[in-house]
């Protein structure tokens, strides 16, 4: 029974049309609205559209109070009702009414109380979702009126009724027939056939019903007839009472007649493309028609027409006093006035379109910038177009174009369900919900098993012959204007043997339908939309928003109470853990969410998480998906009982961390916290513990002292602390350091009223002379000893941020005293300190005393004390620190303590050449700091950049530069040793004028050579243009390179520029640099002179080739032969092009002359064993002949010669023919 309840409760709020429809922002703005006539004033249409998008999205947004009683009506009765006032078509009991509720997603269907009893095959059962699905829901039903539907199959067959051709609906649902019968139902429990109008034998004459109208009251029926015959009848008494036959030219069909507003105008269109007005009249109780024709088919065949309609609480609208009518003929959308006097408003040609869609037409009131206004959605094929319609102050009407909606399907029907949702239908009969302004598709249904009814008979007028044009038959293919009629929040869908009704279904029930698919996130997530006043299509709601949230979360409520028993009762019950966690894991988290955004902890933590504790793994699962939402703060007032499960939870799985982080975000004082403090310890979470001493107990203190405790010991005995300890004393120092600040730790703020009271106990804590359970041997000052010890900067720079905030009252001033006594006696009294340490401390007394407020003391003779202990000679460990802490002193103010010539000498004597620095500095004295660069071995290289950037950057005097250009200049020979190519680039930049003298000071040759190079050789990085060298200064650095590095002379002065020629081929054959030398004289022009000296080179090579004995492995020297002749043949080649014949004989032959020598004493062993190398090597100088010297010269040569001409031509011929094979193929 529940069940059955469930459903009937569910089909009753979706057929009602009089339910409360949508209610979002727009449309309550629109109900608001209706009181007040504000109309826009006149804009450009480009301007106007950017103002309609920009206001349609900010009243879209927001939601507006609806008042109770005695208001305009609010956008449901406007926009989404039927438009009658009697009887409405309520449907109670769909068991008595014959509905078939055909299910947009046939699953099996079951209330959420017994959904778990489903067999399992269902859930197996369970297809994929759509997107649109799990976001929107099913947001339309479909449903069969069975009644009706079967009233029409009965009719066919018992009167000859035929079958189903147009609908109408309103209060009541009027279906025509192919035999010229109009059958009239009630829209009650029955479905009742109130009325049969017309008789079979007048549909002989007339042929079928193809177009029906109801006006707005109900009382009349308009039927149009195939044959071109119009009927009038009164729907209260079934009396007929005009036949029109002379409205239109005969031999057309009628393809709509639709009544006006005026229930004494309607306007009909015939299958001739014409659009005629008929005007009824009663005149001494003679009912007449009077017929205009508004359009004629000879200027372009119209096809679709739509009167505007207004509902009753719109009649007053000053746009309704035009009649306005929109026309779609097919090419062009017109949209005219029929009152006061016929008027065309606008056309509006369509763009490039498929000749076979269907144009479409539908009139809807939208609230778009402060004002109701008529808009009107045209298409044809898959672009629909927007129009608002509005009236000026002057009484024009204004169309402007809204942005359009651009679709991937043919459209053969389209309709308004409200203000923001449409239905579109395609070619292939599959519905579409659309929501208007974001464009985002909500739904897709087929409805093939509808078996729509088309009126392409009637577009053809194939009653009358078939006299249509062709583009009109074409359009007809696809039209079924008249089986498709809106009323209010319905449509219904006439089919052969059947009519359904769709409707958009409330959100109680879109939420219900997915929790029957066992859908439950969606549901919650669909369910949450509508809280949050996201969701589209929203019907069912109404009241203002805090009404709506309440009735929402109320339901939200009852899912996830029935979530929780689901997700334990689905649990696997055996398996591995894992699976269960997963199971658990996939389920809890949802609850929690939505609980914690309804804000509802008290049934988080009462009823369901008593259901969850029934569960080990369930209340594991629970308890930690609560720790990102303590985090995050957004989970604040938890349980005891909850708080105490889930730090024990943490605990036993050994997730510390995760428990010293909730801790710290958690309100614990209802916890046992003395149990509390003693788990943080034990488990070393010190954060945790701090947190709880402090706002558990407002207790600052006893977290100090506990840490203390373990961090003192060790430091006083000097022994090194653990990693344990280090943390400690660092969260120990931060911990200090809020306190001073007035942070609570680890994180927010102390309360303003307690922030005084812990800054004074903190301090007094810290000064105290002894610790509460002191040893004998204990030193004073326990805490400040420890703090210096640990780490002694950042306790000073903690107690440096207090002295900042200090207000400069008497007991402030008193406090930074002692406590600045207390520093110096615990530090100077100890020997144990560092001098790092002590220098820091100083360092912090150098800071505070330079303040320009400064009201502390401290006796100047300490500084002198501290100044002896850093410069001490006697220790040399820990130079470069002592030298480091002494400058930040310095730095920091402390220099006003020393008397300065004394801490000069102190500083030269114990070598901190930066100290002396940073006094020269000070006293502009720039030429002694290159002394200290020089003295310091870790700065020397520093001190090139240090020079460069006095002399060359502006701020210093003209003096000041000399006297650091002269002293570098009495240093040079010393920076040249520390680095030649630095020293080169200073001295080319700076000392360019001095470069001669440099070089002639410079005793030492090797350096000099370093130098040379570095200066001359442009690989080296400097700018050669910048030095200005005379030859014999390159020459000297040639002879200088002869000697320390003779293999790299001839890459040198490939590089080099400024030398003379022949006082260089001197020096290179001075040293015997025969390839230098060679190098210089081709240079100079000599190719001749360069060739034997090559020459030369190659034949003492060969000589001592062949001079080798039997045992000598010198296999290098071939390779070394090789080399040179290489470089001999290059050499030839490079200067033939440039020879005459001669000149180039003298050079090719004597080269093949030498190379053949060592060949002809066969008798050598050592040319015996290389005589192969020998002969390759020949060869090679061949081939490179052949290129400048003709073939018969070469053969002639090698023929005369002496020891060939006398027969050995066997010796010879591999070396011809080698020749003649080259030639040949050169050829």
């Amino acid at each position: 029974m529940e069940k059955m309840a469930d459903e009937l409760k569910t089909e009753t709020e979706n057929l009602n049309p009089e339910q409360s429809m949508s209610s979002t922002g727009l449309e309550d703005d629109l109900g608001k609205l209706l009181g007040q006539e504000t109309l826009l004033p006149k804009l450009g249409s480009i301007d106007l559209e950017r103002e309609l998008d920009a206001k349609s999205e900010l009243i879209d947004d927001k939601e507006f109070n609806i008042p109770q009683v005695d208001t305009p009506p609010t956008l449901e009765s406007i926009l989404n009702e039927t438009d009658d006032e009697e009887e409405t078509f309520v449907l109670e009991d769909p068991s008595l009414l014959n509905i078939d509720n055909i299910d947009t997603h046939s699953y099996d269907t079951s209330s959420v109380a017994s959904s778990d009893s489903g067999d399992r095959a269902h859930m197996k059962r369970k297809k994929r979702l759509p997107d649109s699905f799990s976001l929107h829901g099913s947001v339309i039903r479909l449903s069969l009126l069975k009644g009706i539907s079967a009233q029409i199959v009965s009719a066919a067959d018992k009167v000859d009724a035929g079958l189903p051709t147009a609908i109408a609906a309103s209060n009541l649902i009027a279906v025509g027939t192919s035999h010229g019968l109009a059958l009239i139902f009630g829209k009650d429990q029955n479905q009742a056939l109130r009325l049969c109008l017309g008789s079979t034998a007048v549909g002989a004459q007339y042929g079928a019903i193809s177009a029906l109208s109801i006006n707005n009251d109900c009382s009349r029926l308009l039927c149009g007839f195939a044959k071109g015959q119009i009927t009038m009848w009164d729907l209260a008494s079934g009396k007929l009472l005009r036949s029109i036959t002379d409205a239109h030219p005969p031999g057309t069909a009628i393809l709509h007649v639709k009544f006006t507003d005026d229930p004494t105008l309607a306007i009909c269109n015939d299958s001739g493309g014409s659009v005629f007005e008929l005007s009824f009249k009663r005149v001494m109780g003679v009912r007449t028609c009077e017929s205009r024709c508004l359009f004629s088919g000879s200027k372009g065949e119209v096809c679709c027409i739509e009167p505007l309609h207004a509902k009753t609480e719109l009649r007053d609208h000053p746009i309704t006093q035009y009649s306005l009518l929109a026309m779609a003929s097919l090419t062009k959308i017109l949209v005219i006035g029929l009152k006061p006097s016929l008027k065309v408003w606008m056309t509006f040609p369509y763009g490039r379109m498929d000749p076979s869609s269907v144009p479409l037409l539908a009139w809807h009131f939208v609230a778009v910038q402060n004002s109701v206004n008529p808009m009107l959605a045209f298409c044809r094929g898959d672009v629909v177009h927007f129009l608002l319609v509005k009236r000026d102050d002057s009484g024009a009407i204004h169309v402007t174009k809204q942005k359009q909606l651009h679709l991937h399907y043919d459209l053969i029907n389209f309709t308004w369900m409200n203000s923001r949702t449409v239905v579109l239908l395609d070619s292939v009969e599959k519905l579409h919900v659309i929501d208007r302004q974001t464009q985002e598709e909500l739904e897709t249904i087929e409805i093939s098993e509808v078996q729509l009814v088309y009126n392409s008979s009637h577009f053809k007028s194939l009653a009358t012959g078939g006299n249509v044009s062709q583009a009109l038959a074409l359009v007809g293919e696809k039209a079924c204007y008249q089986s498709i009629s809106s009323c209010g929040s319905q449509i219904f869908y006439l089919g052969t043997k059947s009519v359904h009704v769709m409707t958009l279904r409330s959100w109680r029930e879109r939420v219900d339908h997915l929790l029957k698919q066992e859908c439950l996130t969606e549901a919650l997530a669909l369910a949450w939309s509508f809280y949050e006043g996201k969701a589209k299509a929203v019907v069912g709601l109404s009241g203002d928003v805090g009404k709506r949230k309440a009735v929402i979360a109320d339901r939200m409520v009852e899912i996830l109470l029935h979530y929780t028993d689901r997700t334990l009762k689905k649990c696997p019950d055996q398996g591995k853990i894992q699976v269960m966690e997963q199971h658990f894991q996939d389920m809890v988290p949802v609850i929690v969410e939505y609980c914690l955004l309804l804000q509802r902890t008290d049934l988080l933590f009462s009823q369901v998480y008593d259901k969850m504790s029934e569960n080990s793994v369930a209340k594991g699962v629970f308890l930690e998906c609560l720790e990102p939402y303590i985090l995050s703060g957004k989970l604040i007032g938890m349980t005891a009982q909850v708080m105490k499960d889930l730090l024990l939870h943490f605990q036993d799985r050994n997730l510390l961390e995760n428990m010293e982080a909730c801790i710290v975000h958690m309100d614990i004082t209802s916890l046992d916290i003395q149990q509390v403090v003693l788990l943080c310890w034990e488990n070393h979470l010190y954060d945790a513990m701090i947190y709880v001493y402090n706002s558990g107990m407002n207790d600052f203190l006893s977290p100090m002292e506990r840490l203390f405790k373990v961090i003192a010991p060790p430091l006083s005995a000097g022994k090194s602390l653990t990693d344990e300890q280090v943390v400690m004393g660092n969260k120990l120092l931060v911990y200090i350091s809020c306190c001073l600040a007035g942070r609570a730790y680890p994180l927010g703020d102390i309360p303003e009223d307690l922030v005084p009271l812990v800054k004074n106990q903190v301090f007094e804590f810290l000064i105290r002379l002894h610790s509460a359970e002191a040893s004998t041997d204990e030193e004073v000052y326990p805490y400040v000893h420890t703090l210096l010890h640990f780490d002694t900067r950042e306790f000073l720079n903690v107690l440096a941020l207090t002295f900042e905030d200090f207000k400069n009252d008497k007991q402030a001033v008193e406090y930074q005293q002692r406590i600045v006594d207390i520093l110096l006696k615990v530090m100077v009294e100890n020997s144990d300190f560092t001098p790092s340490q002590v220098g820091c401390l100083f360092t912090f007394l150098a800071r505070q005393l330079a303040k320009p407020n400064n009201t502390l003391f401290v006796n100047r003779t300490l500084f002198d004390q501290v100044l002896e202990f850093l410069c001490s000679p006697d220790d040399d460990s820990r130079h470069s620190e002592r030298q480091q802490v002494l400058l930040e002193l310095l730095q920091a103010g402390g220099i006003v303590q020393f008397e300065e010539n004394r801490l000069i000498q102190m500083a030269e004597k114990a070598e901190f050449y930066q100290i002396c620095e940073f006094m020269y500095e000070r006293e502009h004295r720039y030429d002694r700091i290159i002394d200290c660069y020089l003295r310091d071995p870790v700065r020397k290289e520093d001190v090139f950049n240090y020079i460069h950037n006095i002399l060359s950057i502006p701020g210093y005097s003209a003096e000041e530069k000399h006297s650091v250009w002269q002293k570098a200049l009495e240093h040079m020979e010393e920076l040249l040793l520390l680095s030649p190519s630095k020293a080169a680039d200073l001295i080319t930049t700076h000392f360019n004028d001095q470069l001669e003298g440099i070089i002639n000071n410079l005793q030492d040759q090797f350096l000099l050579f370093q130098f040379l190079r570095s200066l001359l050789d442009p690989r080296e990085g400097i700018n050669q243009d910048l030095i200005h060298v005379s030859p014999c200064i390159t020459e000297q650095f040639i002879e200088l390179l002869c000697h320390y590095s003779p293999d790299q002379v001839l890459e040198m002065l490939q590089v080099l520029e400024f030398y003379r020629l022949e006082e260089t081929i001197q020096i290179t054959q001075k040293h015997q640099l025969h390839e230098a030398s060679s190098y210089l004289l081709e240079k100079k022009g000599d190719v001749h002179g360069a060739f034997l000296v090559m020459l030369e080179q190659l034949q003492s090579k060969l000589l001592v080739l062949t001079q080798e004995d039997e045992n000598s492995t010198q296999s290098n020297s071939i390779k070394d032969i090789e080399a040179t002749l290489l470089k001999t043949i290059a050499l030839c080649q490079r200067n033939s092009h440039n020879l005459n014949q001669q000149q180039r004989e003298a050079l090719w032959f004597p080269l093949l002359e030498a190379m053949m020598s060592p060949q002809k004493l066969s008798g050598s062993s050592a040319s015996c064993r290389y005589s192969e190398h020998l002969k390759n090597l020949t060869m090679q100088v061949l081939n490179n002949m052949a290129a400048f010297i003709a073939l018969p010269s070469i053969l002639q040569r090698i023929l005369q010669d002496p020891v060939y001409g006398k027969g050995k031509l066997g010796e010879i011929q591999g070396l011809v023919l080698g020749m003649l094979d080259t030639f040949n193929y050169e050829q």
